[in-house]
């Protein structure tokens, strides 16, 4: 997942509160840490650690940060690489012929085969996340072209997988989407001039920024003091393959990609589930937050009841993408608290946007069961997960995803909901106004990228260093 933020001024601004700003509407994409590069006349100052973005940067230490004129930032959810220092992101790189810092979201397909061909040349590793990867690859484009776009274009071809970028060097901000489109990237300009790229355009209203446009799949964009340049070679070279679990789950519901509102994408999934599986019911809640507004389609179109069953503690974050399984389990207890007069004696159609292990599942239709709900059952915004993801998604492998082992039924029971319904595969295009153009090889198996070769993921490995 990861949000990443660029910003690019004509003149000296204080932009490490702007992206400070700027990551905090883009925490929900990523918990594990956090960083600020900012560009002082080619000088680069940043200041990255593990944390929330609010934990990681108090007034002192933005303070502490140079007026500049470019800026990146980075919020951290790692699918590869342990959680440490060492992985937090923009990396920052000194190469011969100048600096380079790169924040990025996504995961290569072809990670593995880059980098054992980069080390059997000599490089020397710092992390264990691809994003190294992708900066050692425009370093050595650099070192044998003019320009840093052009060593980012040559770089994209050899890079699969999927990618959104933003790089700065000591003159440019750069801004590039792989050419299959898996991650958004938006881009739009302030009042005083200051372009801002950002995964998401909610991002961008947090800082004052008019969206734009989205950066279209395969396309650089350079921001320098000539203006913005377009680089579309990469372009319509691949098909189209949007993460359909972003309008799912992983954006911000006030969030627009590709000129489609995630909020209304998840309202029809919520209308698809009450046609394909309705069900007599009392009322009909979601799960906070991402199952809110698909219970909101569920409710209207039903004509039963949308209510509110659920308080979420809002100083704890999303369970699906914290670090380990223990992790999710203790912040599942105290992140909802159901309102027992809500639900005590009815019968509920309670939404949720996925089911991965089914852990958590049980455990929140276990909460509602305490709080004296009569009957339970359970609607899921998308299909079941059966496959593991190389895109970015912490789905590793088959063993851990309950739809592998369980039937559809099987599950309800290892949950406790008295009935269990997903989205129909085949009703995914219609979240997005019936295209094709979407990814959603979690829920197929069809792939639009060769299968990795490796997909050994080392997140979860404790190292002393870590302890």
């Amino acid at each position: 997942m990861c949000g990443i933020f660029g910003l690019y001024s004509d003149k000296v601004n204080d932009l490490a509160s702007m992206v400070y700003y700027g990551l905090y509407a883009l925490q929900h994409r990523g918990q594990e840490s956090c960083g600020i590069v900012v560009n002082d006349d080619g000088v680069f100052s940043s200041y990255k650690d593990l944390g929330l973005v609010n934990e990681v940067y108090s007034k002192d230490i933005l303070r502490k940060f140079p007026h500049g004129r470019m800026a990146v930032g980075h919020a951290r959810y790692g699918t590869t690489g342990v959680t440490n220092r060492a992985n937090c992101q923009p990396i920052e790189v000194n190469h011969q012929k100048g600096k380079m810092a790169l924040a990025h979201n996504g995961n290569l397909s072809n990670a593995y085969e880059l980098r054992l061909e980069l080390e059997l040349k000599g490089a020397i590793f710092h992390t264990t996340s691809d994003t190294e990867t992708i900066a050692y690859i425009i370093t050595q484009e650099r070192l044998n072209t003019p320009s840093i776009e052009e060593a980012l274009s040559k770089a994209m071809d050899r890079l699969d997988g999927a990618y959104s970028l933003v790089l700065m060097s000591a003159t440019k901000l750069l801004a590039a989407r792989d050419p299959r489109g898996f991650r958004p990237l938006c881009y739009g300009r302030t009042k005083d001039g200051t372009y801002v790229v950002a995964s998401e355009s909610c991002a961008l209203n947090s800082v004052g920024a008019k969206f734009i446009r989205d950066v279209e799949p395969g396309e650089i964009l350079i921001f320098d003091e000539n203006g913005v340049k377009s680089d579309k070679s990469h372009c319509n070279t691949k098909d189209k393959k949007i993460c359909i679990f972003e309008y799912i789950y992983f954006a911000r519901p006030d969030s627009i990609i590709d000129g489609i509102s995630v909020h209304e994408a998840r309202k029809t999934a919520g209308r698809i589930l009450a046609k394909t599986h309705p069900v007599d019911a009392d009322v009909v809640i979601g799960v906070p937050d991402s199952g809110l507004d698909a219970a909101l389609g569920y409710a209207e179109e039903s004509g039963i009841p949308y209510g509110i069953g659920f308080i979420k503690n809002k100083y704890i974050g999303r369970t699906f993408i914290s670090p380990g399984q223990d992790e999710r389990l203790d912040a599942v207890k105290i992140k909802l608290n159901p309102i027992s007069e809500a639900v005590k004696g009815k019968k509920i159609v309670l939404i949720d946007d996925s089911i991965v292990r089914g852990t958590t599942s049980g455990q929140i239709v276990n909460l509602l069961r305490e709080a004296g709900a009569k009957e339970v059952h359970m609607r899921i915004s998308s299909p079941p997960f059966t496959n593991p993801c190389y895109y970015g998604t912490d789905i590793d492998s088959k063993e851990n995803l309950i739809a592998c082992k369980y039937d559809i039924p099987q599950i309800a029971e290892y949950i406790g909901a008295d009935s269990l319904g997903y989205l129909p595969e085949d009703e995914l295009k219609n979240l997005i106004c019936g295209s094709c153009d979407y990814c959603g090889a979690c829920f197929t198996g069809e792939y639009p990228t060769d299968v990795p070769i490796s997909t050994c993921k080392d997140r979860f490995e404790k190292k002393l260093s870590d302890r």
